[in-house]
């Protein structure tokens, strides 16, 4: 389950609630395309912006949507109290796995963040993934702070930060962390414009935000890393490069991944809770021109 292509899809929505219908079209359509797991409520489904009811109400949808697919869920929060609720929704609801950042608006330590990670493991019953994404949680993890956590006894999967578009120093990346963890904790890579070189250089998943929305052109990549196949995966990667450059000039892939969810009608607009907008003017032209030369 939490190896090859996870796809993350969007939780469309405005200030009303959740656009359920549109969202489990997104999740139906993941399953069809024999995704590997479908990442639920991590950034790209705004996990953050929603109370606890609305994420047992995505995960519930999510798991009857998803077919034979196996769910994983995120449950970040601020309190453990409240990661503690959402873990238990989220088992209740039939998720075969957790996804946890170490969410915080006063910066952690490390031992706080360690006994987060030992509370919750103690109430879990299905496998759970590390989320280090300090872009948005702005805590830095450290690979021996990953090799004390990844021996908690739920603990099977690290959601890692994009590595150097280098392969040699990727590979030495993922050496670096996977000797200080269990053999049966996986890593996988995040930020799909890494996605190709930590796929190569070792890392066994990837938690994808394009696959959430074109899985089959993110499962064709995955399958090519694989298979060993280094000249295909790169060169699929290079072809994307024109997403990857709004990526990185948007301010990461939420708001691009969500303008072309309404651009190509996969949602309505608007789709992401206030504050949050999907890109307007020169921006959206830009957008639109990849989708229609690209995607």
């Amino acid at each position: 389950m939490l190896t090859g292509l996870s796809a993350f899809p969007l939780t469309p929505m405005n200030e009303q609630g959740i656009h359920e219908h549109e969202f489990t079209r997104l999740v139906t359509r993941l399953a069809e395309a024999e995704v590997d797991s479908i990442g639920v409520l991590g950034s790209t489904g705004n996990y953050a912006y929603l109370n606890s009811d609305e994420r047992a109400r995505v995960v519930k949808l999510s798991v009857e949507s998803a077919a034979k697919v196996p769910v994983i869920a995120g449950i970040g929060a601020l309190r453990t109290r409240d990661v503690l609720i959402n873990a238990e929704h989220a088992q209740q609801a039939g998720a075969s796995g957790v996804l946890l950042a170490p969410v915080s608006y006063q910066k952690l330590t490390d031992e706080e963040v360690f006994s987060l990670y030992e509370t919750v493991c103690r109430s879990l019953s299905v496998p759970l993934c590390v989320y280090d994404n300090p872009g948005t949680t702005h805590f830095q993890f450290s690979d021996e702070l990953h090799g004390r956590i990844a021996q908690l006894p739920q603990v099977r999967s690290i959601k890692i930060p994009p590595v150097q578009n280098d392969l040699t120093a990727a590979k030495a990346r993922v050496a670096g962390l996977r000797a200080l963890i269990p053999s049966d904790v996986t890593i996988g890579i995040s930020g799909d414009a890494a996605a190709a070189t930590g796929l190569l250089a070792g890392c066994d998943a990837w938690y994808s935000v394009i696959g959430g929305l074109y899985p089959d052109i993110a499962l064709a990549l995955t399958r090519a890393a694989q298979a060993g196949d280094t000249e295909q995966a790169m060169a699929r990667s290079q072809a994307l490069e024109p997403l990857w450059v709004l990526y990185r000039d948007y301010g990461g892939s939420l708001r691009v991944a969500a303008t072309i969810a309404e651009l190509t009608g996969k949602v309505s607009q608007p789709c992401l809770p206030q504050p949050l907008n999907t890109l307007q003017g020169e921006a959206r032209e830009r957008v639109k021109v990849v989708v229609e030369t690209l995607l």
